[in-house]
């Protein structure tokens, strides 16, 4: 099954939900910085994730962005500083 690249960031107001966020978003990815995540999924597993953040994050008080890539809007992807980004191009959604 294809794999997607996929970036998370959010902003949860409460400390409680944001540690089960954090938490939750390491089993699926690499955090890259304090609440962004890189992940590589297949359409199920980010559909569970999805599932998942939904229960926990409140639209009302909390900000989640979830962004996919294609192979071509990654590598066209800057980074400054120390950062990087995985590039496994092995598993990327061709």
């Amino acid at each position: 099954m294809n794999t997607l690249f996929v970036f998370i960031s959010y902003d949860i107001a409460d400390p409680g939900r944001l540690r089960r966020v954090a938490t939750l978003c390491e089993g699926y990815g690499e955090r890259v910085q304090k609440s962004v995540f890189e992940c590589h999924l297949n359409p199920a597993q980010l559909q569970e994730l999805r599932d998942r953040l939904a229960r926990i994050v409140r639209p009302d008080e909390d900000k989640l962005f979830i962004a996919t890539l294609c192979r071509a809007d990654a590598a066209r992807i800057l980074v400054d500083g120390h950062g990087h980004i995985a590039r496994d191009w092995d598993y990327w959604l061709a």
